[in-house]
């Protein structure tokens, strides 16, 4: 019987242990969630910058606008957009019912900007190539 008592107090005391590990975890998580945040949406800026100068190189090498990359730039300026906003009504303290409801519509556009971009490409990278990429 002692026994059976002290292996449940072991067993709670793991318990404990564990569930404090995980609200510590939880603290240090909610700190940097934002910086993690701000450090993806500065990297996609990064990617959406050299994206660009990727399609101006091509441009002058080969005198042929492609139309692949400015979709890319669509997709990941959409993803930025969504987790701005989503950051910012995250940390917002006094979000009201309307604000939430234009969120919620902003991350609808941008998921269907997203959608309708990611099509996009699947169409484009499915038609024949043309006469001047040939010749290129």
């Amino acid at each position: 019987m002692l026994v059976s008592v002290a292996m449940r107090e072991v067993r709670r005391n793991l318990w404990i242990a564990w569930m404090e590990t995980l609200d510590g975890m939880g603290y240090v998580t909610a700190g940097v969630l934002p910086a993690a945040l701000a450090l993806i949406h500065d990297l996609l800026l990064v990617v959406i910058l050299l994206e660009l100068f990727r399609t101006i190189i091509n441009f002058l090498k080969t005198y042929v606008i492609t139309l692949e990359p400015f979709l890319y730039i669509g997709i990941i300026a959409s993803t930025r957009r969504i987790l701005t906003t989503g950051a910012a009504s995250a940390y917002s303290e006094n979000l009201t019912h309307d604000q939430f409801q234009r969120y919620l519509q902003d991350v609808g556009l941008n998921v269907l900007v997203i959608v309708t971009l990611v099509f996009a490409v699947y169409l484009a990278r499915r038609r024949p190539p043309s006469d001047a990429a040939q010749l290129g």
